[in-house]
């Protein structure tokens, strides 16, 4: 797992930012976090050069990073601390992600497919126009997530978890959902055609849904209108 060294402003309790040696090395040396930093712009260089450079990254801490415009594909990710940072037009084909933190972060137009993910974290999350299909996402947490126009067709969410989770205009085609979470969940148009959805649990009761079909809700009152959403 990353370091969790703590800021060196006393107050802080952010996540300190990861350090560099002279080669470009990681260390494990105590530093500040993003707000507090002295020399963000060197910082936030030399993580971005990191990724770049590097296939397999271990214990990196890129908290509150803007990501834009970048290329992840075929890289390997273990216990990297990517919360509350912000990725856009992301493109990221066949990379691994083994015990990582995405807390909190922001994915818009994002493509990560074939994706290999597990005991990976992206709770409360927003996830706008980005897609996760053709990836294995075992027991993954998306716990209090947000997803708008987005897609996880196609895709292994094992034992994976969207326990009060907003899913709008959002599909799970052709999904194995066994044991995945989904109690709490607010569903508006949501599509699980061709998956095992009555393997999957959508309330305390460990019940699954008989169709393909989530009923829509009502974002605001928390109420299916009649008829449901096919």
């Amino acid at each position: 797992m990353f370091v969790q060294n703590k800021c060196l402003v006393t107050y802080c309790k952010n996540n300190a930012l990861s350090t560099f040696d002279q080669d470009g090395n990681l260390t494990e040396e105590k530093s500040y976090c993003l707000d507090h930093i002295p020399n963000p712009g060197q910082i936030k260089q030399q993580i971005y050069e990191y990724i770049k450079n590097n296939d397999k990254i271990i214990g990196l801490n890129a908290c509150g990073l803007i990501f834009k415009d970048i290329n992840l594909s075929n890289k390997q990710f273990f216990g990297c601390n990517f919360t509350h940072c912000t990725f856009t037009n992301l493109h990221s084909e066949n990379t691994k992600m083994r015990m990582c933190v995405f807390d909190y972060t922001v994915f818009s137009d994002c493509n990560l497919i074939n994706c290999h993910s597990i005991f990976t974290s992206f709770s409360q999350c927003t996830f706008t126009h980005s897609l996760f299909t053709s990836s294995d996402m075992i027991q993954t947490n998306f716990n209090g997530a947000k997803a708008y126009q987005s897609s996880f067709d196609d895709s292994d969410l094992f034992n994976s978890r969207f326990r009060k989770a907003t899913l709008v205009n959002t599909s799970f085609r052709n999904c194995n959902l066994k044991k995945c979470n989904f109690i709490d969940s607010v569903r508006s148009n949501v599509s699980f055609k061709m998956s095992n959805t009555r393997e999957a649990i959508f309330d305390v009761l460990g019940t699954g849904l008989e169709t393909g079909y989530s009923q829509d809700v009502d974002l605001l009152s928390n109420t299916p209108p009649a008829g449901g959403n096919k």
